[in-house]
């Protein structure tokens, strides 16, 4: 099974701040996206499992590499990175037509995205590729696995998960429920150093008389703020258990909350 895995590097959650313009500083360290770990990982499962290999596809800054290199050393085989000056600031709608033309020119079976992203957090990218591509979308899947020409997917729902199934290929949108993401090993890191990491610009994925990037952004940025300030706390301690118990009713009493 050749399985293509949409990763994208992504501002440390733990380093996350705004520059001047309002906008997440990605001068701070890169990592991978939290749900593109997950996603990664059941890929690898799939094709340990049953054969094949992982491809990550990435758009970003062509100096964006450790997170990608990382993921090769989880297990992936080879990495096609998307980067263009012009690409800087793009939208969602952007993305989705850079990743599904850069798709165009890869051979797969399978596609599978993170359900969205930390410094994003649309979730619209894979069901807009899919759509682009005429693809099957399958979203939310908490399982993955083939079967005969396609695949089936335990899709979350409010009363608990869905059973679907789509021939291939299709598009897969993955949760944190996939599995945890294993750490690279010392072998995966030294040779994650020789793998591919083949570069494309807009021109040599068919792209460069098209109205992508920042300059054609179908969404604006009209304000930030940063979140209202913690309140005070009130710590329970020095009481025996059934005094504590009794202690954090009535606090949530006097909130409401009980």
């Amino acid at each position: 099974m050749r399985i293509v895995v949409l990763m994208k590097p992504v501002p440390d959650p733990g380093e996350e701040r705004l520059g001047a313009d309002g906008r997440l500083d990605r001068s701070v360290s890169a990592v991978i996206n939290g749900n593109d770990e997950y996603v990664l990982e059941a890929a690898l499962q799939l094709v340990e499992a049953h054969g094949g290999e992982v491809t990550l596809l990435s758009m970003a800054p062509a100096g964006m590499t450790d997170p990608i290199r990382k993921a090769l050393a989880m297990g992936a085989a080879r990495a096609v990175l998307v980067t263009d000056p012009g690409l800087a600031g793009a939208c969602a709608w952007s993305t989705a037509q850079v990743l599904a033309a850069a798709l165009r020119t890869l051979e797969y079976d399978l596609v599978l995205a993170g359900a969205d992203t930390s410094d994003g957090g649309g979730g619209v990218v894979g069901s807009a590729i899919a759509t682009l591509l005429h693809h099957p979308y399958l979203s939310h899947a908490r399982k993955i696995e083939p079967f005969e020409g396609g695949v089936r997917v335990e899709r979350i729902s409010a009363v608990g998960h869905d059973v679907l199934e789509a021939a291939l290929p299709a598009v897969v949108a993955g949760t944190q429920l996939l599995g945890e993401p294993r750490y690279p090993s010392l072998r995966g890191i030294m040779g994650a150093r020789s793998k591919e990491i083949a570069t494309r610009t807009l021109a040599e994925i068919g792209l460069d008389d098209r109205p992508v990037g920042g300059a054609h952004a179908t969404t604006t940025l009209l304000d930030t703020r940063a979140p209202a300030a913690r309140g005070s706390t009130r710590v329970v301690r020095d009481l025996d258990p059934a005094a504590a118990a009794a202690a954090i009713v009535d606090f949530l009493v006097e909130r409401r909350a009980l």
